[in-house]
């Protein structure tokens, strides 16, 4: 299956090139990539707005499965702006369908870091959520990302319900993955967050005639 992916991947890169690019006989090409992309948890941004931008020319061919895909694997990639991307080239009747409607919100929860908002909502887009490999995965990095840039400890048992309530186990493993260590008190030192932060000296130079009219009018 990866090197469908990456023969897929090839194919699609060569129809993107020059004009091509808005030939409305790729369209077909383009829906199956994207399937491709959700059934091998492949991601290929490029491709995605190429066939958003096809559907805005030839608004007739739009699916809108194929562009609720195509806004799922967006969110897969936070904290991109993938999304946010995709998002402005639908058309205003397009954001009024409902599965889209559903999608900003799930995009909203995220943005905002309302992770256990999001958990407890999913199961009510599983039928959105279902089509995409691995995608829980995908977001639990997202959350990942969030947390290692935010927290210094954080309680084991709030850690794992950021990431979705995941059992011990579970959880001992993105531990692992992320470096991160289980302290005496029961709490996970996540990063010293004072080793991030970088100072920087501002130095301002002001040359006499740039202030000597200030200075004339207050005589």
């Amino acid at each position: 299956m990866a090197e469908q992916a990456e023969a897929m991947r090839a194919t699609v890169a060569s129809m993107l090139r020059g004009i091509e690019r808005y030939n409305p006989e790729n369209i077909a090409t383009l829906e199956r990539y994207v399937e491709l992309q959700a059934r091998e948890n492949t991601y290929d941004l490029e491709a995605n707005l190429a066939l958003l931008k096809l559907y805005q020319f030839n608004p007739g061919t739009y699916q809108s499965t194929v562009a609720c895909h195509i806004l799922m694997k967006a969110l897969t990639n936070l904290p991109h702006t993938d999304f946010v991307l995709c998002k402005c080239l639908l058309g205003q009747d397009q954001m009024e369908d409902n599965n889209i409607k559903r999608i900003m919100y799930l995009h909203d929860l995220l943005e905002m870091c309302q992770f256990r908002t999001f958990w407890e909502d999913k199961h009510q887009y599983a039928d959105l959520t279902t089509g995409i490999k691995d995608f829980n995965d995908s977001i639990r990095k997202y959350i990942c990302h969030v947390i290692t840039i935010t927290y210094q400890h954080i309680e084991k048992h709030v850690l794992a319900q950021l990431l979705g309530n995941i059992d011990d186990v579970t959880l001992q493993a993105w531990m692992s993955k992320y470096g991160w260590k289980e302290d005496e008190d029961g709490s996970v030192f996540i990063a010293n967050q004072e080793e991030t932060v970088k100072t920087k000296n501002i130095t301002e130079k002001i040359d006499f005639d740039s202030v000597a009219g200030i200075m004339a009018a207050c005589r």
